[in-house]
């Protein structure tokens, strides 16, 4: 994938107060960019959530989201990374219904699916790295 970058914005994420603010950032650059708002959601939802999961599971991590120009239009991308205990088992976890806390399981899973593009690498004991991709339709 090429494309443009623009004006990268990263947020330290170690409370919910992060998690809140980098959602509604997330939320807002989406709307700017032209998104429908329904997409838009769709972005502020998935940062949310990996936001929690670094919160929840890791204590610390970041979310950058960029912007992106390419000749085939726009796209927002999504970076969250943590060096917390890692995801013994992705696949599991991306089919959905897998949890190590009291949430549902549909964290990650559902974030995939609300995306366009969705990839994790994990390493346990060293952390995840998520990388999720919205196009604007």
């Amino acid at each position: 994938m090429t494309g443009q970058a623009q004006n990268p914005k990263r947020f330290s994420i170690s409370s919910v107060v992060d998690v809140v603010q980098a959602r509604r950032s997330g939320l807002e650059l989406a709307l700017k960019m032209g998104f429908h708002p329904a997409e838009a959601n769709k972005v502020a939802v998935v940062i949310s959530e990996l936001g929690r999961n670094i919160e929840l599971y890791a204590g610390q991590g970041s979310i950058t989201v960029t912007p992106h120009t390419e000749v085939k239009g726009q796209y927002i991308e999504i970076i969250a990374e943590d060096q917390g205990p890692g995801i013994p088992d992705v696949a599991r976890v991306l089919k959905g219904g897998y949890t190590t806390s009291s949430g549902m399981g549909l964290g990650i899973s559902g974030s995939q699916r609300l995306m366009d593009e969705f990839e994790i690498h994990s390493v346990v004991g060293q952390g995840t790295r998520i990388r999720a991709v919205k196009r604007m339709q």
